[in-house]
């Protein structure tokens, strides 16, 4: 098998992937052809298939297993496959485990950690409703252990949304040291349940796509309703600390246009965003020079950076 990492510009290659998404087009001339997008557990790669009527074309869907036979291109700084022949892989000819990308992390390791950390929250409503999620919900922590962070940019990967959310609570908590502004139960429940809306945004893997819910609602107010929802479980719970909790879920993502139903007010609110940003974007840029490993110096225009990149050089 050939790892989509591995691949190469001027590759000739017949393997086996899965078609995460196949989408119909016309070129300018109005000739048809399909848009692909091949994964494995490596990562993706767009596909082309020009004369989607050819012989060679046999019929499928998004989320078929295919064995594809084309060639790797460099288009616009990117790999790309024009594919010339495509069939409907069989069950015994792949492993689905190899299409899944995967932490590299220990779930284990990242599970206990979490738990540490929740251990270390003092006040008692929080501590119950943190304990509710990742301790008592066993069905809530299989689907968190197993989520990614996003649909694609950031952490995409089986066991992202755990490792996204360790990190942003490690920044969290160093912030919560250098700065006694900052109440530190607070922030780090706010951190740990930042992103649980996620489990119900995304679908599992392999589609790791959007749900029905996801669309209509987005992660930010789903989270908000879970947590809601739990804290009407535990009595006597503080109705000024639940809104606090909440505003930080609603303006963690620091701006309406960045799809916040709410811009921080609380300097935790604040916190937790920089803290979220930070994390998001040096693990897109580790992603990045990655994907682009067999590149030595720049690796091109990144939209999100609006900059092109280049590797830091060793000396």
């Amino acid at each position: 098998m050939r790892y989509i990492s591995d691949l190469q510009e001027g590759d000739r290659l017949t393997c086996i992937y899965l078609c995460k998404q196949k989408t119909a087009a016309f070129t300018r001339n109005g000739k048809p052809y399909d848009n692909l997008v091949l994964q494995d557990k490596t990562g993706s790669i767009d596909g082309k298939i020009w004369d989607p009527n050819s012989g060679g074309i046999a019929d499928f869907d998004a989320m078929d297993f295919i064995e594809v036979t084309g060639d790797v291109i460099n288009f616009s700084g990117n790999l790309q496959m024009n594919i010339k022949r495509v069939r409907i892989a069989r069950e015994d000819e792949y492993n689905p485990s190899d299409y899944v990308p995967v932490t590299e992390k220990s779930a284990k390791d990242m599970y206990h950690e979490l738990i540490e950390i929740i251990q270390t929250v003092e006040n008692p409503f929080l501590s119950r409703l943190l304990k509710s999620f990742f301790v008592d919900d066993k069905i809530f922590v299989k689907s968190f252990a197993m989520h990614s962070a996003a649909k694609t940019v950031h952490h995409s990967f089986v066991g992202g949304l755990m490792e996204h959310t360790l990190s942003v609570t490690r920044f969290c908590n160093y912030m919560a040291g250098a700065y006694p502004l900052l109440k530190r139960d607070l922030l780090i429940s706010a951190a740990l349940l930042h992103d649980i809306g996620k489990t119900i945004e995304l679908s599992d893997f392999p589609m790791n796509d959007y749900t029905e819910e996801g669309q209509l609602l987005g992660h930010i107010v789903i989270g908000a309703q879970m947590i809601h929802d739990r804290i009407k479980e535990i009595e006597d719970f503080p109705k000024v600390l639940e809104n606090e909790l909440v505003h930080c879920i609603l303006s963690h993502h620091g701006e309406l246009e960045y799809g916040s139903p709410k811009k921080p007010a609380l300097a935790e609110a604040v916190a937790l965003n920089l803290a979220d940003n930070a994390d998001a974007r040096m693990q897109t840029l580790t992603e990045i020079f990655s994907a682009d490993k067999h590149k030595k110096d720049w690796v091109g225009f990144n939209k999100i950076f609006d900059t092109n990149l280049r590797r830091t050089e060793e000396v």
